[in-house]
């Protein structure tokens, strides 16, 4: 049982959210336009998780090596840094995980073609870079970039494009509005760990803007993610049901209070599990809107 805990401690279930928003969303908004595929949606959704539980094992070996994880941290309890796990095994996890996500990519390029497999080769290599190789994107402030792209338009738009083999504005400006919440997520973490990335020389982007600047930061990312979908229903590019997004607001309000408020250490973990939940309650309003309008717009039955 103790072994089976340290895995799914490894796993980041928390964390999770980001992969699961951007494919429920594409999904949603190709069933709304008339092209759900169940077997390509599934199949997506085995591949963006595949690749995040791999980047998290990655991430949770390498910082250990470089470290960044060290009896100080601030955050949850790391299985690698704290012995839970060898790190052979972790890091043998992560290879596993990658070489699994691979093997739906390459399902998913027989359904939609090379432009998957484009998408496929991008993502797995930045899941592992993130913390790998002699620039890892993590320790030079570029964790945000891959964050806001992968789990955002990639995901969004590459989960929409095998159900329709189409790629849509909508598609697109939805990814940004569901990445920017996987960053706030990416960002509270971050800006717990700011000093002691620092002194191990990882200087991600919270690191780098220093307190206050990244508490407006995450500020603006938490806004950005309302304001997108706002915007399209008002230049008509989603349906006015959409709006039902705006029910997140007052949580997403509560954590940004908590957050440019000074919350600092350990008092930010429990407002990165409300930054996760607040991701899966938007990308679920969204997607509840879409299905709503989908319902809407059907013809109505016979006698």
């Amino acid at each position: 049982m103790r072994r089976r805990r340290a895995w799914w401690l490894a796993v980041r279930p928390k964390t999770l959210s980001a992969a699961v928003a951007p494919v429920a969303v594409g999904t949603a908004l190709a069933a709304h336009d008339g092209r759900f595929g169940a077997v390509a949606a599934f199949a997506a959704l085995l591949g963006a998780v595949l690749i995040q539980v791999g980047t998290n094992l990655a991430n949770d070996v390498l910082d250990y090596r470089r470290g960044a994880d060290h009896a100080e941290r601030l955050g949850p309890v790391r299985v690698t840094q704290s012995g839970l796990l060898p790190p052979g095994q972790v890091a043998g996890g992560a290879a596993l995980c990658f070489a699994a996500a691979a093997g739906v990519g390459l399902y998913l390029v027989h359904v939609a073609g090379l432009p998957i497999l484009a998408l496929g080769v991008l993502a797995i290599a930045s899941g592992v870079l993130y913390t790998a190789g002699p620039v890892p994107l993590a320790y030079v402030g570029l964790g945000d970039v891959f964050v806001l792209l992968f789990f955002g338009p990639v995901a969004v738009v590459g989960t929409y494009y095998v159900q329709t083999l189409t790629v849509s504005r909508q598609a697109l400006l939805l990814g940004l509005a569901v990445g920017a919440l996987a960053v706030a997520i990416l960002n509270v973490n971050n800006l717990r760990d700011a000093r002691t990335d620092l002194a191990a020389g990882k200087r991600t982007l919270a690191a780098r803007l220093g307190p206050r600047s990244a508490r407006r930061y995450f500020a603006l990312v938490v806004l950005t993610a309302f304001l997108l979908p706002m915007g399209m229903v008002g230049a008509r590019l989603l349906p006015w049901s959409c709006l039902a997004v705006l029910a997140a607001a007052p949580a997403a309000t509560r954590l940004v209070r908590a957050v440019t408020g000074g919350v600092e250490g350990r008092a930010l973990n429990p407002w990165l599990g409300a930054a996760a939940r607040l991701q899966l309650v938007h990308a679920g309003l969204l997607c509840a809107g879409l299905a709503g309008a989908w319902v809407a717009a059907r013809p109505p039955s016979g006698p």
